[in-house]
């Protein structure tokens, strides 16, 4: 399997996972709300978490060519735990205080004024530990698949 990546399963085994999740929440987003958003192409947040489908591929396939056994796996386990406790924890967090800034902007009872008090923010950020265990289920499945395909 060649391609842009040339054949390091690692990065394309985190390639696919990416874009996979990536593909799939755009896809629950037109099924569940009816609507294309081109945002959810790229953007965090949602069902599954591409993040944790990201980090679970790269310590899965780091642990396939190094072993589990290896510092390489070691520094990938560790990303992929913090990468996760980060997206349920501080990044739902953030989008949970979002969503009353928002509320508080919107009815601006201390009639603030100026642009920072007009802009709207991004309030899905963060996932669900729901969300965060889909996306790795997924990201570990890409890369049983892309490690047992491709041959280092």
């Amino acid at each position: 399997m060649k391609s842009f990546v040339g054949d390091n399963q690692i990065l394309i085994s985190v390639v696919i996972a990416w874009a996979g999740a990536q593909i799939i929440k755009t896809l629950l987003t037109l099924w569940i709300d009816k609507k294309f958003v081109p945002e959810r192409l790229i953007g965090s947040g949602g069902m599954p978490s591409s993040h944790s489908s990201t980090v679970c591929a790269l310590a899965v396939s780091t642990a396939f060519i190094y072993t589990i056994h290896s510092f390489e796996f070691s520094i990938s386990l560790v990303l992929a735990i913090i990468v996760m406790h980060d997206a349920m924890n501080v990044r739902l967090e953030t989008g949970k205080q979002a969503q009353i800034i928002n509320a508080m902007l919107k009815d601006n009872p201390f009639n603030w004024k100026g642009d920072v008090f007009e802009q709207h923010l991004k309030e899905l950020v963060g996932h669900t530990p729901t969300q965060v265990v889909c996306g790795a289920l997924f990201g570990i499945i890409v890369a049983l698949i892309v490690n047992a395909v491709v041959t280092p």
